[in-house]
């Protein structure tokens, strides 16, 4: 009985000590401040099907959700780049909307689109390149029709917001 009691105890402290999981920065102590730079407009007017979903300022709302994830975020601060310990710099490379579902007519029901970048992290002081990825990328799906349904601008928004969220995720969790 008492044996058991023991082993009770020791299964109790141990399931409270807990597994040691953290949802904070694992950002070097040094770095605070973040400036996110104008990203830069390269997306191709055609692409290998023969139409690309034109975006007018696209590259702007990509920089504009970004920023505003890492408000909501707060691990870093956003900042000029004078005053910045880190700089985030990049480049739209491609906005893609793909088919997913039909219907028996051949009318497309659902599609994905994926916005593309490319971004680069350096330290502000050294200009160290830190991490770079030539394709990164947002992504969301949506219905025309039936209870689901939503339009192309709300998709890229949503596509928007997936994508700002994978950046900082990238720039504060892997270190």
């Amino acid at each position: 009985m008492i044996m058991m009691r023991f082993l009770l105890c020791l299964w109790l402290a141990g399931t409270m000590a807990g597994c040691g999981y953290s949802t904070g920065s694992l950002l070097p102590a040094k770095y605070r401040r973040i400036s996110v730079e104008p990203f830069v407009n390269k997306v191709e007017t055609i692409d290998s099907n023969g139409i690309t979903p034109y975006v007018p300022l696209l590259e702007t709302k990509v920089r504009t959700a970004i920023i505003d994830r890492f408000l909501f975020d707060g691990s870093l601060r956003i900042a000029d780049s004078s005053k910045a310990n880190l700089i985030l710099t990049g480049a739209l490379t491609g906005i893609q909307q793909d088919d997913l579902r039909q219907d028996i007519n051949q009318n497309i029901q659902e599609y994905r689109i994926r916005i593309v970048i490319s971004m680069t992290l350096k330290d502000a002081d050294t200009g160290m390149v830190l991490w770079s990825e030539p394709s990164f990328s947002g992504e969301t799906t949506y219905f025309l029709t039936g209870s689901q349904a939503t339009s192309q601008s709300a998709a890229i928004d949503a596509a928007l917001t997936d994508l700002a969220t994978r950046v900082v995720e990238r720039t504060i969790e892997d270190w």
